[in-house]
């Protein structure tokens, strides 16, 4: 059985870049949810860095992550971020997960 898969991003503005940057990602919202393989989509700003965006996002399985990787807003996403931020990734597997994400 396919399990989901978590990845979780931090994202931290180049000097003068915050504003771009929170545009590119509100784009991203609907078009990453609107994914079939999508269960979540979040973006959480610092309280202390307002530059600063973290990534929450849950795939139903690794294909999911795959089909949303080959998807234009993705690449487009891809190709724009390194002139706009640092950005660290995590990709993670299930190990003490409540069935319901509490």
């Amino acid at each position: 059985m396919a399990s989901p898969v978590k990845i979780t991003a931090i994202l931290t503005a180049r000097a003068g870049k915050a504003a771009e940057l929170a545009a590119l990602l509100d784009r991203m919202v609907p078009h990453c949810r609107a994914e079939p393989g999508n269960l979540r989509w979040d973006v959480w700003q610092d309280q202390a860095e307002d530059g600063r965006f973290v990534l929450d996002e849950l795939y139903r399985d690794d294909a999911a992550v795959e089909e949303h990787r080959e998807t234009p807003h993705y690449k487009d996403y891809r190709d724009r971020v390194p002139e706009l931020a640092e950005r660290t990734a995590f990709v993670l597997r299930p190990k003490h997960v409540l069935p319901d994400g509490r």
